[in-house]
Parts: C-alpha cells; structure tokens; sequence
C-alpha cells in the first residue's frame, strides 16, 4: 500500500552562495524555512519541483523535504537533517546561526 503523502517544502542550495534555500509561496528562493510554501498534494510538489529544475543558473540538488505545519500556519522541519539544514553551520554561530 503507498503511503500517505505528508507536508512537503522544496529545498535547495543557492549555487554561489552554498547556503540553504528554499521555495516561497511567491515562488521566490528564500533563506528561511519558516518562509517556505508547504505542499499538501503530491502532484502540485512534484510538478513543481519539476519547473524549479530548469533554474540550474541558481541553485543545485533542489528536493522534497518533510514539513510541519504549527498552528499558526508556519512550516517546520520534521527530521533533524532539514532543522539543521536551517540553522546553518554548528561549529561556530556565524550567519544564519548569529541571527537569532
């Protein structure tokens, strides 16, 4: 039986910059994922994710990642990888990471 299809964010890297990105509703690359559209239909993510590919010129290994969604409507990170992927580097706070 396939399984269920959960929240998804399209997730990238900036392709100069080597930071984290990923897709806003406005279908603009953002920093955040907090800022991220969140796709509920496994259709629209991967025919999105599919449009996305011909942006080579700005980022690289764009893919689907698991995503909450608080009650507040903000999406989350539902596997440590992708919290991580966020926040950045863990050796030192610097970038994202002095932020906050």
């Amino acid at each position: 039986m396939p399984r269920k299809f959960t929240p998804k964010i399209i997730t990238s890297n900036h392709l100069l910059r080597g930071d984290t990105i990923y897709l806003s509703p406005s279908g603009k690359w953002v920093d955040r994922f907090r800022q991220a559209r969140v796709f509920t239909d496994e259709t629209e993510a991967t025919q999105a994710l599919a449009a996305i590919d011909r942006q080579r010129n700005i980022h690289v290994g764009a893919y689907l990642a698991d995503a909450s969604v608080s009650k507040d409507g903000v999406p989350q990170p539902a596997h440590f990888r992708e919290q991580f992927r966020d926040t950045g580097p863990s050796n030192y706070f610097h970038g994202k990471q002095a932020e906050v």
